[in-house]
């Protein structure tokens, strides 16, 4: 039987990002727990992480001069651009997604909606997370709530995106490999829905 007064939304990444906008259509959520959440403009994120991946085997190269990095700037600049409607070519915007989601996105503030919910929340943030960073995004969520006491914020130095924890520059192939999500974070999520729910 679930009861319908202890239902958290947990989102990852995206998940993390569009959970306050969940939270906010559903009153019966009694929290929210976020992880790698993102509070940087999801087109600008995909170009910083474009940008990150042309020098993260070859530091001293000049991400701008890389095609791909080129390819997305362009792509960003329209998504930015007031004059994007319905009807931009996907092929011409980031991912091939289409301009309807981008343009929802661009008007979707994810601090500002859950700065209006009287939810605790728990933010977790992996350091080794390129896509989603400790200084462009985990920022936004201290900075838009650092009044709230109902809010926990940790971050876990070693772990990547997907909260492998691990050593160097993360890559998308680190990914690759069958790993288990770090079982402090588990942990920690476990400890803190039950010590909220009490």
């Amino acid at each position: 039987m679930v009861d319908g007064d202890r239902i958290f939304v947990l989102g990852h990444s995206q998940g993390g990002t569009m959970a306050p906008r969940i939270a906010a259509a559903e009153p019966s959520v009694a929290g929210l727990v976020l992880l790698a959440g993102a509070t940087e403009p999801m087109h600008r994120s995909v170009l910083r992480q474009v940008r990150y991946l042309a020098t993260v085997h070859t530091p001293s190269a000049d991400p701008e001069a890389d095609p791909s990095v080129q390819t997305i700037t362009r792509q960003v600049a329209l998504i930015d651009d007031p004059d994007l409607s319905p009807s931009t070519p996907d092929h011409l915007l980031p991912l091939g997604v289409p301009a309807q989601y981008w343009l929802d996105l661009r008007g979707y503030d994810p601090v500002a909606v859950a700065a209006q919910l009287d939810l605790p929340m728990l933010i977790m943030q992996g350091g080794r997370d390129y896509q989603v960073t400790v200084t462009d995004d985990l920022a936004g969520w201290q900075n838009g709530l650092a009044d709230r006491d109902n809010v926990t914020i940790r971050v876990y130095p070693a772990d990547d995106h997907l909260f492998f924890p691990g050593s160097g520059p993360s890559t998308p192939a680190s990914y690759e490999p069958a790993q288990h999500v770090d079982e402090a974070v588990v942990t920690d999520i476990v400890r803190w829905v039950d010590g909220t729910t009490r």
